[in-house]
Parts: C-alpha cells; sequence; structure tokens
C-alpha cells in the first residue's frame, strides 16, 4: 500500500511548478516590460502585480538574461489576464491597421450588446464574435445606426439596428440599481448614458409625491421613482414602448403605483396636480437642423421639449419641481434652457427657483444633454 504523499514535498512541488515572476521598481515597469517583450519572456497570459509599495512583479515565461530585475520569483496564486477585445480580434488575425478600425466603445444592455460599427471595420462578423466571448453573459449583437427618421418609425423613433453576431431574439431584462427594464434594443430606444440620472430619479421619488412622467418611454424614470414610493402618472404614445411600460410596471411589482396611459402628454396635463413633472425628452437637438435623438422617451414627437413647458407647468401644482431635459449648444449652456423656463414661468405668472444643473451626458459634438431641475410656485 502506497504511503500519502508529505504535506511538505507536495508544497515544495507546487512552488516548482508555480510561474515566474520578475521583480523590477514601479518606475522602471512600463520599460522592463518593452525589454522582457523583446527578449521573448514576457508572459501575457497572467496580470501584472503589485509587490509591496514600490514594486511590481511582471510575469515571465523564464528567467530573464537581458532585462534588469531585482529578482525572480514563484508566483503561487497567479492571476490571469482577461482578455480585451483587441487580443481576440488579433487572435482572429487582425493587422495593426484592421486593429484600428475596432470600436472604442459599446453597451451591454442585458442580454444584448449594442455597438456603432466603426468605417473601414474589416469584418463585422468576427467582430460581434469576438465581442461575445468578451461578454460571456451576452446571446446578441446589433450595430447601432442611430434613429429612424421617416414614416411611422421615424414617428417613434425606433432605433435602427442589424443583427451582426448571435440570437435573433433580442427581447431580454437589463437591471440597473435593482430596477429591471424589459425591453427589446432593436425595436425601442435605450440609453446606458443617462444611467446616473435613472438612479437619482429614484432617489428624489418619496411615498407622498404625485409625478407626471411627460415622456415615460419603458419607464426609464417612472420605475424607479415608484419603486422608491411614489405614485406616477406615465403617459407614452409609442404603443410598443407603452406596452413594455406596462409590463415593467407589473416586473418591478409597482403596478399599483403607476397610472399608464398611451396618449400625447399635452392631453392630460390639465387634468392633474403633480408635484414633480419629469421632462425626460429633448427634442431635435442643438440646432434646427440636428436630427433628433431620444431624451428618454419615445414617440410622435415632432416638436422642441421646450415647446412643453406650458403643458409641465399646468401640470404642475404650486411649489412643484419640473426636472426639464434639453440637449444645449456647449456656447449657451446655462443661458438657452434658464431662459426657456424664465420664459414658461412668466407667461403662466409663476416665479421659479433653480435647484440644480446637471450634465447627464454628451449628446453630440459641440452639444451637451442636461437638465435643469426648477421649482415653480
Amino acid at each position: 500500500m502506497s504511503e500519502e504523499p508529505d504535506a511538505i514535498d507536495v508544497l515544495e512541488r507546487a512552488e516548482a511548478d508555480a510561474p515566474l515572476a520578475a521583480i523590477v521598481e514601479k518606475p522602471r515597469a512600463e520599460t522592463a516590460i518593452e525589454s522582457l517583450r523583446a527578449e521573448g519572456v514576457y508572459d501575457d497570459s497572467r496580470t501584472v502585480r503589485e509587490d509591496g509599495s514600490d514594486k511590481v512583479a511582471l510575469p515571465v515565461t523564464e528567467p530573464p538574461a537581458e532585462t534588469r530585475v531585482l529578482e525572480v520569483v514563484r508566483q503561487l496564486e497567479p492571476e490571469p489576464r482577461s482578455p480585451d477585445l483587441e487580443d481576440l480580434l488579433s487572435d482572429r488575425g487582425w493587422t495593426d491597421a484592421q486593429l484600428e478600425a475596432a470600436p472604442g466603445s459599446w453597451a451591454v444592455i442585458g442580454s444584448v450588446i449594442l455597438v456603432t460599427v466603426p468605417e473601414g471595420c474589416p469584418d463585422e462578423a468576427e467582430l460581434g464574435e469576438a465581442l461575445l466571448e468578451l461578454h460571456g453573459e451576452a446571446d446578441s449583437v446589433l450595430a447601432d445606426e442611430g434613429i429612424a427618421n421617416d414614416g411611422a418609425a421615424g414617428t417613434y423613433r425606433e432605433p435602427r439596428t442589424r443583427l451582426i453576431a448571435g440570437e435573433r431574439d433580442t427581447d431580454t431584462i437589463h437591471t440597473e440599481h435593482g430596477t429591471r427594464y424589459g425591453l427589446d434594443p432593436a425595436k425601442v430606444m435605450f440609453s446606458p448614458g443617462n444611467q446616473a440620472e435613472r438612479a437619482r430619479m429614484g432617489e428624489l421619488g418619496s411615498t407622498d409625491e404625485h409625478v407626471f412622467d411627460m415622456f415615460a418611454g419603458i419607464g426609464y424614470f417612472t420605475l424607479p421613482m415608484a419603486r422608491a414610493g411614489a405614485r406616477v402618472t406615465a403617459t407614452e404614445i409609442n404603443p410598443t414602448a407603452f406596452r413594455y411600460l406596462l409590463e415593467n410596471a407589473v416586473l418591478n411589482d409597482v403596478g399599483d403605483r403607476v397610472d399608464a396611459y398611451m396618449t400625447d402628454c399635452r392631453e392630460l396635463a390639465a387634468e392633474l396636480e403633480a408635484d414633480r413633472v419629469v421632462m425626460g425628452y429633448y427634442g431635435s437637438g442643438g440646432s434646427d437642423e440636428a436630427a433628433g435623438e431620444e431624451g428618454d422617451g419615445d414617440g410622435a414627437r415632432t416638436d422642441e421639449a421646450h415647446e412643453f413647458l406650458p403643458d409641465a407647468l399646468e401640470a404642475l401644482s404650486p411649489g412643484g419641481v419640473v426636472h426639464y431635459h434639453e440637449a444645449t449648444p456647449e456656447s449657451r449652456l446655462w443661458d438657452r434652457p434658464l431662459e426657456r423656463l424664465a420664459a414658461a414661468g412668466e407667461a403662466a405668472g409663476r416665479e421659479f427657483e433653480v435647484l440644480e444643473k446637471r450634465r447627464v451626458k454628451s449628446h453630440s459634438a459641440g452639444v451637451a444633454h442636461v437638465v435643469v431641475d426648477a421649482r415653480f410656485e
């Protein structure tokens, strides 16, 4: 009968098999990595790790002969380096020149990856497959081609997308800060860049408030505010987005706090007395020629966002707050949104006070998506 191996012998064998790392001073790390690469001993499969406050451990396949290092050690718990998109495309044979046409960013919405395919992309199918490999939780990759401008699709601001990899069924559930959004990114818009604003609105909602969400979409702002306890009247004119709005109220267990109407918000404004009005749509953007993008709603809204301010104030109770979104040219920030709020207040005979001004995200070159919180007496 064979004897059990001694614990010390097992440890020594494990240490003997552990991968190597070269210890260098932190200021020399980049230079040392280049030298190790040139020497052919740098190990790209593992991450660089700190070794104390002033040194780093660089992964190597064997002790370097030409690169100056402090010492070579064995790593008992090496950390594999996660590949990035360029690594995965390089493995598929993309050259350095082709990698320059790879996208630098994309959005993961539930199980769907939404990516703008750059001009000159050598193989978008390979790009899609690499993105799926990079994000193991995703099932589909859609090429984002902007927003429809013509016909019924333009009326409802439908996204224009193409499937470039994965499953054709792109219906998914996207979760943010505990709020679940059911949607199909191929049919309705969803702006990942508005995530912080959606979370902020959830923090503002309270059980004693009545909120009017004029451009509810699939429930971008409605859901987090209702989850916080607010009672929300939500209007949405796009039938697809409205269906998701109803489903999402049930999905988030707030159906008893959301009154949803598939109608133009202006048809309902006079009937309400809201403590807070959310105007998450901002019209055609920074100039008269600018093609419109969504704020966070969908529907037949060819008017500029500020043209809805009279209706917002009609629905707003004295002392209530309007959250006014606008796509503003940098050259007119913050003058234009404040001028428009002041003009609407003057027309309604109501004084206003600015509570907060925030940048939500970049809308386009030289244009910012902003929101102003204003209290009207």
